[in-house]
């Protein structure tokens, strides 16, 4: 291998890396501030968990443009455009009010989209052979910023004085950097897809069971993610944690997904099907969730750790069976959109879903009952895409 292959290689790994880091953070960082941000700007607990849902139906709605971004501009140049309209949200939504509050974090969720559908189909052209190691990069960075920013938050907003408004902006460095690194590879000639083809190959994963199945996977992994991420910190101080302690649970939940994150691609990739791998994630999700009813500290942390582990293994499961499910780079990119889509619009319910049930009964148990409903139907999901079949 050349210098310059070299050099070019490192350059489009880091620039995967980095743009992994930026699409969870805006995110995760929100959950922990949310007390904050309810008290100084009067927001009911459904309006606080909308702030989480916002950016999810922002992913659903544009999953399906993505696609159609990524072949008019090439995905390169389409995910440095992700990445920049990222930027702008995260300075307008700390700008005022609660409507620009709710604008800004609409349009990170637009940014965050156009990343996710099209950095798999980007690794799957330029790097075929690596699917599996670069997939566990992609997922792994993005685990380890969502942790980082849960546990960041509110010691930025409150031992630093930076306030919720200097917590999120705060991140707007990363993104100037990611920015920066990423610039090579929109210079690079893009790689047309022919328009029938295309088209065609969108129409045979919307009609597919296959397409569906995996969508409807990377929804319920994405419910309990957000539903997770945006109210437990709220469990947890009602069990007499402090708001900063509950946040870096919420990021040690997320440390500790680093491990399935990295892992369960690899694991993936080298056997014909994944029906057992996604089985144990089902059921230990349900293990997990049903510690949280005990009040013993040692109980729920037992089960924090194994919910945490099986976050970072299912959401880089369901990318790598993206890939694995499909037989071409453009069917690629269609059931990405559509499973992140769907995936995503069912995703959405979760954290307006819980504020809404707390609103009228203020009982977390229901949290916890409904968290174990999501395991069980991830169970039964993972039985059905971990079969070797293709669309």
């Amino acid at each position: 291998m050349s210098q310059k292959t070299s050099r070019n290689t490192l350059l489009l790994v880091l620039g995967v890396v980095l743009v992994s880091f930026n699409l969870r953070p805006s995110i995760t960082a929100v959950g922990p501030l949310i007390p904050m941000i309810r008290e100084e700007l009067g927001l009911s607990n459904a309006w606080a968990g909308f702030l989480t849902t916002l950016p999810l139906v922002t992913f659903a709605t544009f999953s399906i443009f993505s696609a159609a971004i990524g072949r008019k501009l090439g995905n390169a140049r389409a995910i440095f455009l992700g990445m920049l309209i990222i930027g702008i949200g995260t300075v307008i939504r700390v700008a005022g009010g609660s409507w620009l509050l709710f604008l800004g974090t609409g349009l990170t969720g637009v940014g965050i989209v156009i990343g996710n559908v099209l950095l798999i189909p980007f690794i799957k052209t330029t790097m075929p052979h690596k699917i599996g190691l670069m997939t566990s990069i992609y997922t792994t960075g993005m685990t380890l910023l969502a942790a980082v920013a849960s546990g960041v938050s509110i010691p930025l907003a409150t031992i630093f004085n930076l306030g919720w408004r200097g917590s999120l902006l705060s991140w707007i460095g990363l993104i100037v950097i990611g920015l920066l690194v990423w610039l090579p590879q929109i210079g690079k000639k893009k790689m047309p897809v022919a328009k029938s083809f295309t088209e065609t190959t969108s129409v045979q994963v919307w009609k597919s069971k296959l397409g569906w199945q995996v969508s409807l996977f990377m929804g319920i992994q994405s419910f309990i993610f957000f539903s997770l991420i945006t109210w437990l910190p709220d469990l947890l101080i009602t069990r007499g944690f402090s708001p900063s302690e509950a946040g870096w649970i919420i990021m040690g939940i997320q440390v500790i997904g680093l491990a399935g994150a990295f892992t369960a691609p690899l694991i993936a990739v080298k056997f014909k099907d994944q029906v057992g791998l996604g089985a144990v994630l089902g059921l230990a999700y349900i293990i997990g969730f049903s510690a949280f009813f005990a009040y013993s500290e040692t109980l729920l942390y037992v089960g924090l750790t194994l919910v945490g582990f099986c976050l970072g293994s299912s959401i880089s499961l369901a990318y790598t069976l993206i890939g694995l499910r499909t037989m071409s780079d453009a069917t690629t990119s269609s059931l990405s959109g559509m499973s992140q889509s769907i995936g995503y619009f069912l995703a959405a319910v979760g954290p307006l879903l819980v504020g809404i049930l707390f609103d009228l009964f203020g009982n977390w148990d229901l949290f916890i009952w409904l968290m174990i409903l999501a395991s069980a139907i991830f169970l039964f999901l993972a039985t059905k895409v971990g079969r070797p079949l293709k669309i």
